[in-house]
């Protein structure tokens, strides 16, 4: 079972095989609407992080789904990875998962059944973490190994926090360090020890539980996940949502160290390029480096919670993330009426 390297079966990995926002623009481009009962309070309009739908006064139902090919070749940490990552989205709106369906796609013929069994243990693990029972799923035979969550929750109405409602003036706060994406091409490269491959796991395994706790505080306006469209294209669609732009400043922006010195060096993921070319017309690139653009637009796997929130709020919230232990989480930029392109990354 050793021998068996989970990601020569996967044309890419993590949040990194997302279909690119430019075309996944275009495929939704035109889609008819659907039927939208005055319960959905959260669907597809703002490209949220999970729907959101009203049971009565006090409770709310948090949907969400996620799945992906392998980004490593451990099969415990690729179902510990794919879980981290599914439960993250009802984090992301406030939420509090109550219960989970596993995803499973496998090459039958080509991964013994107990590579396919660790797989679902090391998912198994992380919803006994965060307390939620996986109550059942569905699996098909496919060419690629594919795992991930339906995850369920429960949120009060009243704390729902989606993308779109943040305010000017807001500052913003990222919870966990870039540079997942680029430790992923690193490591399929050969060139992530055994060192940074363990700062690779402690990221993409650690739960975002805290943001269930955020939403509950006054001031924190809007919540999402940083994913496969990295921090740029997610916090453009902050941008688009609240009618807003947002000044980032690249120094405090928070970065696994190592990833940056691979980046430094021209390692990178394919999709990184491919987010550019989606979305770089919308951002204004000022003082930054090439580099740094590869992490501004790095695909990140189970990536941290981005916050927008009033000033007088940062510090809560900051506090409440450092006793979570995100040690790196940091305020990043602010939130301000519409100038120009709605996104613009600054040297300082």
């Amino acid at each position: 079972m050793d021998s068996i390297a989970l990601t020569q079966f996967s044309h890419g990995g993590g949040c990194g095989c997302k279909i690119a926002p430019g075309l996944l623009a275009e495929i939704l481009a035109h889609m008819p609407p659907g039927f939208v009962p005055p319960e959905l309070l959260v669907g597809t309009e703002t490209s949220d992080d999970a729907a959101v739908y009203r049971l009565n006064d006090s409770q709310a139902l948090v949907a969400t789904t996620d799945f992906f090919t392998p980004i490593v070749d451990d099969p415990y940490d690729f179902g510990r990875i794919a879980a981290t990552n599914a439960l993250s989205d009802v984090y992301a709106m406030g939420g509090t998962p109550i219960m989970a369906l596993a995803l499973v796609g496998m090459p039958i013929d080509k991964l013994p059944p107990e590579v396919i069994r660790r797989v679902l243990e090391g998912g198994a693990s992380v919803c006994r973490e965060a307390g939620v029972p996986i109550a059942g799923g569905h699996s098909i035979d496919v060419l690629e190994p594919i795992y991930g969550l339906v995850g369920l929750g429960l949120v009060h109405p009243d704390r729902v926090r989606r993308n779109a409602d943040a305010r000017a003036g807001d500052v913003l706060v990222l919870g966990k360090p870039l540079g997942v994406g680029i430790l992923s091409a690193a490591l399929k490269k050969g060139r992530l020890d055994a060192g940074g491959y363990a700062r690779m796991l402690r990221h993409t395994t650690q739960l975002n539980r805290v943001g269930a706790e955020l939403a509950a505080f006054e001031g924190v306006h809007a919540m999402t996940d940083v994913t496969g469209f990295g921090l740029a294209g997610h916090l453009l669609e902050v941008c688009r949502g609240s009618g807003l732009s947002a000044r980032v400043r690249l120094a405090d922006v928070p970065l696994i160290d190592i990833a940056a010195a691979f980046a430094r060096e021209g390692i990178a993921t394919g999709a990184s390029a491919r987010n550019w070319r989606g979305y770089g017309e919308q951002v204004e690139w000022a003082g930054g480096e090439e580099w740094q653009r590869a992490l501004m637009t790095d695909p990140q796997t189970s990536g941290g919670l981005l916050v927008s929130c009033a000033p007088e709020a940062a510090e809560r919230v900051l506090a409440a993330f450092r006793a979570a232990g995100f040690e790196q989480a940091a305020v990043i930029g602010n939130m301000t009426e519409t100038a120009g392109r709605p996104l613009m990354f600054s040297g300082s």
